[in-house]
């Protein structure tokens, strides 16, 4: 089929990297913050990707550090009037989506993740009508239009068990928009899956025989790689998983290096899980790389200090998240079957 958008060829601009604050100045929006926090009845909840000190301000304010889902659970279920979101769009459209009743602020609207970039809802919705007898499973990193077009939502932590399930009913899957952990998907459980062709610009960017080098490097390091990484780079893994899965993994496994294949982002709370081990960035470099991410996603840094305290101060248009109530009821649906399969492992 014929798209006149490719997510394999798409050049997504970079936003510019925020300037960088004096220790003083640091002292000041955090503090900042706190007070905000507290006037404004919120919560705040924090993405494994955003900077240490972001997640460290999250926990030291009675709100967590998780993946983009547990995030909006977390403030489905805080009493909270109001969650400040420390991630990328899509995770605020969710956390509104689950929370209708409760404003839902961000640093920037501007923050956004080229797999939700890279999967346009005229687009898929194409691309679905053209295979209708194809149940269609969608990545939680995708906005509120594609999941409302989806059959099922879904997260990496489940990825493998809900097709498994989808596989032993007889259906086809249509699978979106990560085109590489919808292969791994495919070759664990041997379903039918037609995948869109969209990529993470972070987990793409691991390079095989730069890795195969730093194995050399570190013969006892355990490697441990995100599934949203290339085959090459997951066949060459000790274990393999979503962000949670991962640190369980740094935490469980005997060796005391671990050579990491995701944003470096999780290192803060990989190395709360295990604080006695060594963790070491797997590379981006090499093979004719340009490392335009460096392992470190540009959306999630735009969550600054100075961007959190303008999004708590100011909130409107520049900040805060709506999502159509039509639009929210049907990505609801997909997203609460999820939630009650996730709920049976």
């Amino acid at each position: 089929m014929s798209l006149m958008f490719d997510p394999e060829t798409a050049i997504y601009p970079f936003p510019p990297k925020p300037a960088r604050l004096t220790p003083d100045e640091k002292q000041f929006y955090r503090d900042k913050i706190k007070r905000l926090l507290k006037e404004r009845d919120a919560v705040m909840v924090a993405h494994y990707y955003t900077d240490p000190e972001i997640q460290a301000l999250a926990e030291e304010t009675g709100g967590c550090v998780a993946d983009s889902l547990e995030m909006a659970r977390f403030g489905s279920q805080h009493q909270a009037s109001t969650l400040l979101v420390a991630g990328v769009r899509f995770m605020g459209e969710t956390a509104k989506i689950l929370s209708p009743e409760k404003t839902i602020l961000m640093p920037t609207l501007q923050a956004e993740c080229s797999l939700d970039l890279g999967c346009p809802i005229d687009e898929f919705t194409r691309f679905c009508d053209a295979h209708p007898d194809r149940t269609v499973v969608v990545y939680a990193n995708t906005s509120a239009a594609v999941k409302a077009r989806a059959d099922w939502v879904v997260t990496s932590s489940i990825a493998v068990e809900l097709i498994e399930h989808l596989d032993s009913l007889g259906e086809k899957i249509i699978w979106a928009p990560d085109k590489h952990l919808g292969r791994y998907v495919t070759r664990q459980t041997g379903a039918d899956i037609l995948c869109w062709q969209g990529a993470c610009i972070v987990h793409d960017e691991f390079k095989t025989q730069a890795l195969m080098r730093m194995k050399a490097l570190y013969p006892d390091a355990a490697v441990l790689v995100h599934p949203e990484s290339p085959q090459a780079i997951v066949d060459l893994a000790d274990a393999v998983g979503s962000t949670s899965q991962l640190i369980k993994a740094a935490r469980t496994l005997p060796q005391q290096q671990m050579i990491v294949a995701t944003d470096r982002g999780i290192f803060y709370k990989m190395q709360q899980a295990c604080p006695d081990k060594e963790l070491l960035e797997a590379p981006t470099a090499g093979e004719g790389a340009t490392c335009r991410t460096c392992a470190h996603c540009p959306w999630m840094a735009m969550n600054g200090l100075q961007a959190i305290a303008q999004g708590l101060e100011y909130g409107g248009s520049e900040h805060e998240i709506h999502v159509d109530a039509a639009l929210r009821e049907a990505a609801l649906l997909p997203l609460n079957r999820m939630l009650t399969f996730a709920a049976t492992l």
